[in-house]
């Protein structure tokens, strides 16, 4: 089960906050948990469950923590760098968390031994420069799983899976492997028709009718293991004929994908990833020739007035080919209504504009201040002491 470190002051507010119980009735904690450290004391868990529920003590621990960051710490808590092969360097993710530039990591092809032991000198780090716990994030869909992730347990593909079992037992296996490493966030399932060559074969979308229940499956069983799904990618990549890594995609009039999300958002989805598509020739969800990431008309108007979504909601990729390009963007993910910018093309300057906009823009500060919460409410929601 995966641990957050929190710091003796973030330590401090929450232990007045929550309820005590005496020491001797906390959970014994087994030797695969000791490579994340745990505070004493810290007696009142949530879970993911408690998200989407109107608790009162968590809302409170939330409001606690914002009340104790800086400006610098908040917008930390925004950026989401990768390490692995296909990432930065591991000195280079330590050099970010000394100067408390992120508020979590994706890790990106590499073993788990390595993976495992890199999350556990991240979070030695954290409370020695008070940095928040991180979100830890792993593209483990059932496709890429094991070449994401070297040493894993072997699991089917999504094209290779045929029944809601294997779905079930897939989900659980992940699950268990990514607590294993320390890893809590998983961006999957991919939950695109299959048309499109480079996502089709990673969703469940051979047969559309299983794309809703084998995705809700999917879903829930990784929650209840307290590890948060993802469905991606937002609002539809499975029509596009074109590579979002490669370059801006368009969809041409009306959303088809869309249906896709309500069910899974009304069964507790908490994560949504967004694309880097752009949508011409449709009246109401024009973005302007911007990717879908860079438009409030997407993110704000569709997926969170319109589907009510309250999860957290993240960035494809940010180097893509898809919005490299676009001037300013970690600016304009973020005033669309995205909550983390995965993968910035340069921390320091993603970071040092979003501080100047921040301390300039009262909108902006606002925007950024409402996914600040959502962050700290999903990290008290997966943090187990």
């Amino acid at each position: 089960m995966n641990k957050f470190i929190i710091s003796v002051s973030l330590f401090c507010l929450i232990l007045n906050a929550c309820a005590q119980e005496p020491v001797k009735k906390r959970k014994k904690v087994d030797i695969s948990e000791e490579k994340i450290v745990i505070l004493p004391g810290i007696n009142h868990t949530y879970h993911l469950t408690d998200f989407l529920t109107s608790n009162e003590q968590l809302q409170n621990d939330v409001d606690s923590i914002f009340n104790t960051l800086d400006n610098h710490t908040k917008v930390s808590q925004l950026i989401m760098p990768a390490v692995g092969r296909l990432g930065l360097p591991n000195e280079e993710i330590t050099d970010q968390i000394k100067k408390n530039l992120i508020g979590g990591v994706i890790l990106l092809n590499g073993s788990k031994i390595e993976f495992s032991s890199w999350i556990k000198h991240y979070n030695s780090l954290n409370p020695l420069h008070k940095s928040l716990p991180f979100l830890y994030s792993a593209d483990a869909e059932p496709s890429l799983f094991n070449r994401k992730i070297s040493g894993a347990k072997v699991v089917k593909k999504a094209n290779e899976i045929n029944n809601m079992d294997d779905v079930i037992n897939c989900a659980t296996d992940i699950s268990n492997e990514l607590k294993e490493i320390g890893i809590n966030y998983n961006f999957a399932p991919v939950v695109d028709v299959s048309k499109n060559s480079t996502v089709g074969y990673r969703g469940f979308g051979a047969n559309p009718e299983n794309i809703i229940p084998w995705s809700n499956a999917f879903i829930k069983t990784t929650q209840e293991l307290e590890i948060l799904a993802t469905a991606k990618h937002f609002p539809g990549h499975g029509l596009v004929s074109g590579d979002t890594h490669k370059s801006l995609q368009m969809i041409d009039g009306e959303l088809k994908e869309i249906e896709n999300y309500p069910p899974l958002i009304e069964n507790g989805l908490l994560s949504i990833m967004v694309a880097h598509i752009a949508v011409l020739n449709n009246e109401k969800y024009d973005t302007k020739g911007l990717p879908a990431t860079a438009s409030a008309a997407i993110v704000q108007k569709l997926l969170r007035e319109e589907m009510k979504f309250k999860g957290l909601i993240i960035t494809d990729a940010m180097n893509m080919g898809g919005i490299s390009s676009l001037p300013d963007a970690e600016i304009k993910v973020i005033e669309a209504g995205c909550d983390i910018i995965l993968m910035p093309l340069n921390v320091s300057k993603t970071h040092s504009s979003l501080l100047s906009k921040y301390n300039l823009d009262n909108d902006f500060k606002k925007k950024v201040d409402l996914a600040v919460k959502r962050i700290i409410r999903m990290k008290l929601c997966l943090a187990k002491g």
